[in-house]
């Protein structure tokens, strides 16, 4: 299983980016997709995540409103829409994978595949 991270890059304060995560190697899209990401100094932290079946999406406080997490289940792929870009939002953004559906979606350590990181800075 192979998660593909793309889209960061430098961004002024109030702007906006997307991330792309596309996932291979599975059978099928039965799986429950995170954003998580981490800045210099900083554990890991939970972004944003969908579910698989229903689309149900789960935000941080700290984005909620701002950001946007969807799915194409026909292309494997996990977006996060990102706007209204903030400094404290630099960090290297990475992508998970849940298979088992895990009631605890905020916690890093129940999702089995992740993606190599994208980084975002958000500066002027």
């Amino acid at each position: 299983v192979q998660l593909q991270a793309s889209g960061g890059g430098l961004v002024q304060p109030g702007g906006s980016l997307r991330l792309s995560c596309k996932v291979s190697g599975l059978t099928s899209n039965h799986f429950d997709m995170g954003w998580f990401r981490q800045a210099p100094g900083k554990d890991r932290e939970f972004v944003a995540r969908i579910g698989w079946n229903t689309g149900r999406t789960y935000y941080a406080d700290s984005v909620k409103g701002r950001f946007t997490i969807s799915r194409d289940n026909a292309k494997n792929t996990v977006y996060l829409e990102m706007n209204s870009l903030r400094p404290e939002d630099t960090a290297i953004y990475y992508c998970a994978l849940d298979p088992y559906s895990y009631s605890d979606y905020a916690r890093p350590t129940n999702y089995l595949y992740w993606g190599q990181g994208t980084l975002v800075t958000v500066s002027s």
